[in-house]
């Protein structure tokens, strides 16, 4: 009987850590027949989990939504996870959340073990954060496009550009990234056939999702992607400067800049920013000297800014 309670809770943690399982690899991890398999299946249905099962060959077992949530099974290191994320999305980030992260710490903290209780605790309580002031997004379309994301599905949306322009897309999504308190999405666009990144404030999804999708090998590093991507081509300006620096030297800099290497003294550092003076502003920070060379405006502000200095140093 111990063996058999045993079983149906790792059974059920499969079950809760993907989406399909097929009769044979659920025996498989389990060390079973696929007829234990049913039996078990069963028994978790009369307990009220509703495993719902799929005949055929594609066929297999899905852990539906029920009346209530069922238990969840976590090991040490996934409480401990997940208690700290809670802890962290206390702090905001995701519209409306705060509150419900608080209150589910609490119910987690209950159950936590003493040694894991230690741990969480002490976490939290010797880390600070500071709040960003990055606009929030609903935890509803976070959950959205994750779930269509693990099933494949494309996604319809209507979205809007940083120069406020609407427009329609239907894209693949793959990844969801945060970044400095942002919410990005990585996605292949279907109608422009290339990959794209979408702030994710800036999506209204559509229902129902689009037709299923093969997954594409996804050919570069997400978070080296997305970031080059973002010094650039999510902001309302993008810049491009002559530095008289090595690119090597640069790029050991946490500038958050791309250099392209022209010389041995010198490179091109392309910079983007939603303002003109914050962008001049972070390219004299580098510490060395510099020729803009788009746009004219950003030439502009930089000689604004340079008799701005001189005033302030010379009296007049």
């Amino acid at each position: 009987m111990l063996e058999t309670s045993a079983r149906l809770l790792k059974l059920l943690s499969l079950l809760q850590a993907h989406r399909d399982w097929s009769g044979p690899e659920l025996a498989d991890r389990l060390g079973v027949t696929t007829r234990t398999v049913r039996n078990d299946v069963e028994r978790l249905r009369t307990l009220g989990y509703p495993v719902h099962a799929t005949p055929g060959v594609a066929g297999g077992y899905r852990l539906g939504a029920g009346a209530a949530l069922p238990p969840l099974l976590l090991d040490d290191e996934e409480a401990v996870a997940v208690a700290v994320g809670l802890g962290r999305a206390a702090g905001g980030g995701v519209a409306g959340i705060e509150e419900s992260s608080v209150r589910a710490l609490a119910k987690l903290e209950q159950v936590l073990p003493a040694k894991l209780r230690r741990r969480v605790g002490a976490l939290n309580a010797y880390t600070v954060q500071i709040p960003g002031a990055a606009p929030s997004v609903p935890p509803e379309v976070l959950t959205t496009i994750a779930n269509a994301a693990r099933d494949h599905e494309r996604l319809r949306f209507d979205y809007t550009g940083h120069d406020g322009t609407g427009s329609r897309r239907d894209a693949e999504p793959y990844r969801l990234v945060h970044r400095r308190g942002r919410w990005y999405l990585l996605a292949w666009d279907v109608e422009r056939r290339d990959w794209r990144t979408f702030r994710v404030d800036r999506i209204s999804v559509r229902t129902p999702n689009g037709p299923r999708f093969t997954p594409r090998e996804l050919p570069f590093d997400v978070a080296e992607h997305v970031e080059r991507g973002l010094n650039t081509a999510m902001w309302r300006y993008r810049a491009k400067v002559l530095v008289h620096a090595s690119a090597e030297r640069m790029s050991g800099l946490p500038t958050g800049m791309d250099f392209e290497p022209v010389d041995e003294h010198t490179s091109i550092a392309h910079v983007g920013g939603d303002d003109l003076t914050g962008i001049a502003v972070w390219i004299g920070l580098l510490g060395v000297d510099f020729e803009v060379i788009e746009p004219p405006e950003l030439a502009e502000v930089v000689r604004t800014l340079s008799e701005r200095y001189r005033r302030a140093v010379s009296g007049t």
